[in-house]
């Protein structure tokens, strides 16, 4: 005895129908009794399913990279050999205590 399919043609045809409807996939899956997981992948096996854009975090301006910070405190006549490990915030300390 063949294993029954967890979608019918019918069910597949009214998923594919309401998601390319703009109905949201929750909705979806209250109507066919499946999981929204189920449904999502169920319409990626038919080809419909778009992914949602994932929000881009804005990117940050954290100041001067390291390198640049150990750059100009080179310029002020300092070996930076060494003090490629030291943190952003301890090198700009550096930079601070000789500037005065």
């Amino acid at each position: 005895m063949p294993a029954q399919p967890n979608y019918t043609a019918e069910m597949t045809a009214l998923v594919v129908d309401q998601y390319t409807n703009g109905v949201p996939i929750e909705d979806i899956s209250e109507m066919v009794t499946r999981s929204v997981r189920s449904v999502r992948s169920k319409l990626v096996r038919e080809g419909v399913y778009v992914a949602a854009p994932k929000p881009t975090a804005a990117k940050r301006d954290n100041g001067p990279t390291k390198k640049e910070l150990l750059i100009q405190l080179e310029s002020s006549g300092w070996n930076v050999q060494g003090l490629e490990g030291a943190t952003k915030d301890a090198i700009k300390a550096l930079i601070a205590h000789f500037e005065q």
